[in-house]
């Protein structure tokens, strides 16, 4: 799972940064909010941890344009602001949470997994319905067939993990290289493969994929 981080104090985004790291998430960390919107442009997130007021474009205006554009990435605004005025500006432009510095390093970790599960599971249940009576198990990591858990190989429970992380988004093939296969050295036909065998073990209909856009699990309608 992406994060996006931008923070113009160095040393604050050096200490966020190493401590989302420690906890397995791949950061993109900025200084500067006109870098961190080109960045939105081209890289995907799953999460935008913004500081508001940073050189170039503010954690505000970031918010009002990809808001404007579709976009319904979760936002977590850090801030020192405190007063209901700044707090409503955030939350009408779209922002999910607030967290008001300082703030300890477990806070900011339990406001990032309490947004990430309701924006991506939309609910407090542990259970996430997926095609042909398979469902995923939020609580256990683990994806369910009729009351089996489905038996994965590492490298294909990495990738699974990745795209009900992502779930309804497509995941480009690079992103996955980069992200699961951490830039190692194998090609497309390679993730292919992996995409392939979790099909064989599941159901063809669990992860679509299109040409140009990627792979994708889909929540049962």
């Amino acid at each position: 799972m992406r994060i996006l981080l931008l923070e113009d104090e160095v040393d604050y985004k050096e200490t966020i940064h190493e401590f989302l790291d420690s906890l397995g998430y791949k950061v993109d960390s900025f200084e500067n909010g006109d870098d961190a919107l080109d960045a939105i442009h081209f890289q995907s997130y799953q999460l935008l941890l913004l500081d508001i007021r940073v050189p170039g474009t503010n954690g505000y205006d970031i918010v009002k344009m990809i808001r404007e554009s579709g976009d319904e990435i979760p936002v977590i605004f850090m801030t020192s602001l405190t007063d209901i005025d700044n707090l409503s500006i955030g939350y009408e432009l779209g922002c999910n949470d607030y967290i008001r510095k300082p703030f300890a390093s477990k806070e900011l970790q339990y406001r990032i997994e309490q947004v990430l599960k309701l924006f991506y599971f939309h609910s407090n249940k542990e259970i996430i319905d997926l095609h042909d009576d398979y469902y995923y198990d939020a609580s256990s990591g683990e994806l369910m067939h009729k009351e089996k858990a489905i038996s994965l190989t590492v490298k294909e429970q990495k990738v699974w993990d990745y795209l009900i992380s992502n779930i309804g988004q497509f995941v480009p093939t690079k992103q996955l290289w980069e992200d699961v296969w951490e830039g190692k050295l194998v090609t497309e036909a390679d993730i292919r493969m992996c995409i392939k065998k979790i099909r064989d073990k599941t159901s063809s209909n669990l992860i679509s994929s299109q040409k140009g856009l990627g792979y994708k699990v889909d929540k049962k309608r």
